[in-house]
Formats: structure tokens, sequence, C-alpha cells
């Protein structure tokens, strides 16, 4: 009989990095509070629970100022002892923070967003379950935040799915809406498959490498044993399709337009960010940090999936009818499938590039200008809602003769999206997603993302001319809130001042991501 030696009990305790992980923790930490508050509060007090999300949320993301500092280096916790490698669980690096940064900012606009939308509802006798609806924001943020700081497979898995069940429920909070059951039936259904198969590679993998840590599963799968190759890149194969989904990358894109439409509209707003925030900060970690050696495997995948996923969702925004019920929503639901597409340029070049943590920068880059600029669209979208419900395209004609500053504002994110001056900061992140593929010798992938931005022009102009075009009747009276003006007026302002020194984030996301 041989004898195992038993850890020891020193072995077993882990000391906790708690300003490491303090912003995840507190918006969990507020989300309890505010599902515990929901029970003792009568319905007039409820939009109590608004206050102290928004809160909450701001006090998340300003618990990441104390780790500017350490960024370079990172703050790493949750490690293994007692081993022959060093690996850890959660790791607050550069690339950590410009994530939760945008994850927070986002929810937090988000929730800006939402307190006008639940009032609306109130009034109009459809009232949304303010409890719930707080506890499930804060409970998916809290899982988006986590996810980028996660550096072992099982964290990742259960960081992906905090965020996304929470997202299911959101979906479907319109209780007495068909649409939004249907919707949030289809997100569900689909997303709980792409799970099933992202599992299943994960197990691929660990049964190859006997790991989860991310590093540690980088250095085993560069020794595989010539038999269990092809098990180690079918698991590599499978776990992507989990966060493929999350990306809406073609064809994992289908549940996209019905589930916005569907979706309170701040939630569509949510997905369409911080949901693509959460899909393609997983695809960089465990294609960059755990299956670099496998790039012959994802990198000609992900430049497929940019491509296809970049063309049809421009096509199918080209063709959004302006008297259609719900085509401006619609039409940024396809967008954002568009864009995905350009997010992902970057992250397929890391595969042939000698420096993927440039590359990875871009994606960054670019995903920041996207989270500003498409969030201050979806804050006019729900500006124009507020009077024009069906939100169709052609409601916004003449929308400059009675609110000139929401039509500048929107304009202003439309060109950014489109590329073009004066939005600056969409037109420099548009060239370095290009410069990207051209750099790692995907002239092939550059070429067909210049002939998708000259596709996206059409509609963003068209939409963009509509704002200014003199209105049938008298203009229509849009109804403000002082959480939608600050909503707007934020992400204006994030725009132009990222117009103005565009270089600033770039060199911010490209010094050193992964400590």
């Amino acid at each position: 009989m041989i004898a195992v030696a038993a850890p020891s009990v020193a072995s077993l305790v882990q000391s906790v990095d708690w300003v490491a992980i303090a912003p995840p923790t507190i918006a969990a930490a507020v989300a309890l509070v505010v599902l515990v508050a929901d029970l003792f509060l009568d319905e007039r007090r409820k939009p109590v629970l608004g206050r102290l999300s928004v809160a909450g949320l701001a006090a998340a993301a300003l618990a990441l100022i104390p780790l500017i500092s350490d960024a370079d280096d990172g703050r790493s916790t949750f490690c293994l002892t007692n081993t022959s490698y060093d690996a850890c669980s959660y790791t607050a690096d550069r690339f950590t923070l410009v994530i939760q940064f945008l994850v927070l900012a986002g929810a937090l606009l988000t929730a800006l967003l939402s307190i006008s939308t639940l009032k609306d509802a109130k009034n109009a006798n459809k009232p949304l379950p303010e409890g719930e609806f707080w506890f499930l924001l804060l409970s998916s943020a809290a899982g988006a935040a986590l996810l980028p700081a996660s550096r072992d497979l099982a964290t990742l898995v259960v960081a992906l799915e905090v965020a996304s069940l929470p997202a299911f429920a959101l979906v479907g909070l319109k209780r007495d809406d068909k649409r939004s059951s249907d919707a949030a039936l289809k997100f569900f259904l689909s997303s709980v498959t792409a799970t099933a198969v992202m599992l299943l590679g994960v197990s691929f993998v660990y049964a190859t490498t006997g790991s989860l840590h991310l590093t540690r599963i980088a250095s085993e799968l560069t020794h595989v044993d010539g038999q269990f190759h092809t098990l180690a890149q079918a698991g590599v194969a499978l776990t992507l399709v989990g966060f493929a989904f999350k990306t809406a990358a073609v064809p994992f894109h289908f549940w996209v337009p019905d589930t916005y439409v569907g979706a309170p509209l701040p939630i569509a707003a949510y997905l369409s960010v911080i949901g693509k925030a959460v899909g393609f900060s997983g695809l960089i970690l465990v294609t960059v940090v755990a299956f670099p050696s496998y790039a012959d495997v994802w990198g000609p995948a992900l430049a497929a999936l940019a491509a296809l996923t970049m063309t049809a969702g421009n096509v199918a925004a080209l063709r959004q009818q302006a008297t259609r019920a719900y085509s401006a929503v619609r039409l940024l639901a396809w967008s954002s499938v568009g864009q995905a597409g350009y997010l992902l340029v970057p992250i397929a070049a890391a595969a042939y590039s000698d420096d993927p943590q440039k590359s990875i920068g871009s994606t960054l880059a670019y995903a920041l200008m996207y989270a500003a600029v498409n969030l201050g669209a979806f804050t006019v979208a729900a500006l124009v809602a507020r009077t024009k419900p069906l939100n169709r395209l052609s409601d916004y004609r003449g929308l400059y003769a009675s609110r000139p500053l929401a039509a500048l504002a929107l304009g202003f994110f439309l060109l950014c999206l489109a590329g073009l001056p004066p939005g600056i900061i969409g037109l420099f992140a548009k060239v370095t997603v290009f410069s990207a593929a051209v750099d790692a010798g995907l002239g092939w992938l550059a070429v067909v993302m210049a002939v998708n931005v000259v596709i996206a022009l059409f509609y963003y102009l068209q939409w963009t001319a509509t704002l200014f075009r003199t209105p049938e009747g008298e203009p229509a009276a849009y109804r403000a809130s002082m959480p939608l003006t600050a909503a707007i007026a934020a992400t204006a302002a994030v725009g132009v001042a990222l117009s103005g020194a565009p270089q600033l984030i770039l060199h911010f996301v490209e010094s050193g991501l992964f400590s």
C-alpha cells in the first residue's frame, strides 16, 4: 500500500485580495441588498431600489481606481500553493480593468435608462417588477465583471453563466407581451445549447491537459501525445462555440433581432454592449492565453466567422424597412451583428501576428468606442420610444425640429458607427482594426471589411438624413427625463472626448494587456 501524504491545512487556506476582487463583489453585494430590501418596501417606495442600484454600480466602477497603479504587473488571488507551477484563478491586469470598466460603465448607463422605462411601464398600467429587475441586472453585471478576471476554465464558465442566466429573465420580464416571452425562450434555448457544446469542449481540454488553469493549459497543449491530438483540437473548437454565441457571430446570431425587439429597450442596449463584452473577453482569454499553440485551428475559423458575421449583419441591416414596427431596434440589432464581425478581425489576426497583444489591443479599442456610441444610440431610441413605442425608423423623421440636441447626438453616434467625421473615434477604431488585419497578412479579410464598411455607410447615413428632414405634420413632443437626459449627455460627452484624443485609448490597451 502506498501512503499518500494529506495536504497541510496551511496549503488549503488562501489569502484573498479584497481590493482586486472589489468591483464584481460590490455589484454582487448590492444585488443581495436590493433583493432583501424589495421584500420590505411597498410599491410607492420601490423607486429607491433604482437609485440604490445606480449607486452600487457607480461604487463598483470607482473600485477600479486603486487597481490602475498595479495594472502592468497585475494583482492575482485565489492562487494554487505548494505546486510545481504558479496558477491563479483571478487576475486584475490591464485587460481585466479595461473590460470591467466597459461592463460597469455600460451597466450604469443601462440603469439610468431603466429608471425611465420602469416609470413609463408603471404609468401605462403595465408595470415591470422593479425588485426583480434591479436584482437581475446587478447579478448579470457582477458575472460580466468577474469574467475578464477569470484565469481558469471553471471560473470562466461560471462567470459566463452568472452573466447570462439573469439576462434570460430580463428579456422575458414583460409578462403581458408575447414577443418578450418568445424572445426569452429563443435566447434561453439557443444559449443553453451553446453552453452544453462549450462544456463538452472544456471536458476534452481538461482530459488532454489535466488542468483548468489557462496558463497551465497553454503549456500542456504544446506537447500533447499524438493519440490525444485530435481530442485536443476538438476541445479547442467546441470551447469556442459558447463564446461565439455570446458575440453573436454567424451562424450563432439568429437570436439577436427577436431578442432585442422583445426585451425592454434598456436590456437590448445592455445585451448589445455588455453581452458582447462578455463574449469577446472570454474568446480572447481562451484563444490568446489558453490556446496559443492551436492558433492554426482557431485563427482561420475566427477569420471566416468575422467575414461571415460582418457581411450577414450589414446586409440584413440594409434591408430594414423604415415603416416596419420596431425597425429602428432591428437595425441596431443587425448593426451590432455587423460590428461583432469587425471586433472578431483583430482576434483572428492575433493567430498570425508576432505581437498578439497588439492585435487584441485593437479589439479592446474598438470595443470601447462601440460601447459608448451604441449605448448612446439606444438612449436616443429610448427617448423616441416614450412617445412612439413602435420605434420605426420613420418615427425619427424631423427629430431635429422638436429635439435638436437629441437629433445631433444620434447623428453623431451613427456617424461614429459608420466611421465618418466628426465621429473621429469611429474612423480611428476602424483604421486600427483594418491595420491589424493587414499587418497579420489577412489582406482578403481587410478587403471584405472595406466592402462592408461601404455597405454600412448607406443605412447609417440614411437614418442620419431622416433626423433632419421636414416632419410630416406637427413635430412630435418627446418627453425627456432627468436619467435619460443624463445618459444621452454622458455618452455624447464620452464620444466627443474620445474623438478628440483617440490615441490615448490605443496606447493604454496596447501596453502589456496580460500580466
